[in-house]
């Protein structure tokens, strides 16, 4: 059952005053009707979303690029790029390449590109009408033209309302997701009641989904855990041990905490998985893309090699330029994240950096 009482109850109260554009999700929590919920990208996050959602709603209106990938999921069921392990039941997608005809079908959009082709992707496909539509993003890492977490680019790009711009965050790699693996989610929203009714459409067996109504922390954290997983794969590439390692991970929870509280005062407790949880799982798993980025650059590959070499997204080598910018105006102490960017972007040498952060770490 996709709302639960409670969530159908608060979401009666809210909907006067977040106006008709949401009356979809009236829609949504009818029990006799399917929920409008579209998916905005087809890469093995975005897959493993689509694998969660259809545990629970009858019908998926999914985009994806590729014609060739279109066609291989509505014929196979499985995506035929990432995690092919995933298989589909076909009676419940309706995917397309056409970008606008799922966001006129659907009243939330949940959105998993990369943040490095965000901004590229929506202008190209050009769709309308997005500020009349929820919008949950499922993206970690900064929109690179604008350097910029992904609630503001919607929000100041396309004018969608910050109270119907959400975020999934937490530990949950996809590879796990596909094992059916016991994960845990969360949905943040500043009204409590949307975050509630997606958080009802992810919650399986296997997946533990809670709420918040700290997007923005939420957000910067899921960019600033990628950079230090690249940095603790810098480190590990170099040959530094678990011991030198729990140190950097305890420090970058730290920076983590400050950058937080500078940039958008809440009451959040770091310790959370959605913070700490998200960052201890990209520096330690095999999983991780970033750390695989960080171990491949610690051993010797240069950052344009060690990249093309991946073939996959790292988003932490566009959320540290991003990062670095945004800090230049709240000037918090972030010793580790600095010497990731310097190490990515200024091509400074890993072994130097890494031995003059030492110094610096209690």
């Amino acid at each position: 059952m996709l709302c639960s009482g409670a969530a159908r109850d608060a979401f009666a109260k809210v909907a006067p005053r977040i106006g008709t554009a949401v009356s979809g999700c009236v829609y949504l929590c009818s029990m006799d009707s399917n929920p409008r919920i579209g998916l905005i990208g087809s890469g093995s996050w975005a897959t493993a979303i689509a694998k969660i959602l259809l545990t629970n709603i009858s019908e998926l209106h999914w985009w994806v690029r590729r014609e060739e990938t279109r066609d291989h999921l509505l014929q196979f069921g499985r995506n035929p790029h990432y995690i092919q392990s995933i298989e589909f039941d076909t009676q419940k997608l309706s995917v397309s390449t056409d970008m606008q005809s799922v966001v006129d079908a659907c009243d939330i959009l949940i959105v998993a590109i990369p943040s490095g082709y965000l901004d590229a992707t929506v202008q190209e496909h050009a769709p309308k009408r997005l500020k009349n539509k929820i919008i949950i993003s499922a993206i970690k890492g900064m929109v690179v033209e604008y350097n910029s977490i992904p609630a503001r680019y919607f929000h100041k790009e396309f004018g969608v309302p910050y109270e119907r711009i959400g975020l999934i965050a937490g530990p949950c790699h996809a590879e796990e997701v596909a094992r059916e693996k016991l994960s845990y989610l969360t949905v943040a929203c500043p009204d409590l009641s949307i975050a509630q009714i997606v958080a009802d459409a992810m919650a399986t067996r296997y997946i533990r989904v809670r709420i918040s109504e700290d997007v923005v922390g939420a957000e910067l954290a899921a960019v600033l855990k990628n950079i230090y997983a690249i940095g603790a794969g810098i480190a590990t590439g170099l040959g530094y041990g678990d011991n030198f390692l729990s140190v950097l991970i305890s420090n970058a929870s730290q920076e983590m905490k400050r950058f937080l509280a500078a940039v958008h005062e809440h009451d959040r407790d770091v310790k959370e998985s959605a913070y700490l949880g998200d960052l201890l799982v990209t520096a330690y798993s095999p999983h991780s893309r970033n750390r695989t980025l960080g171990m491949m650059i610690g051993k010797g590959y240069s950052v344009k090699g060690a990249i093309m070499e991946m073939n996959m997204v790292a988003e932490g080598f566009n959320g540290s330029n991003g990062t670095f910018h945004l800090n230049q105006k709240f000037t918090v102490d972030m010793p580790i994240a600095d010497s990731v960017y310097r190490i990515l972007h200024e091509r400074m040498s890993p072994v130097i950096e890494m031995r003059l952060l030492t110094e610096q770490l209690a």
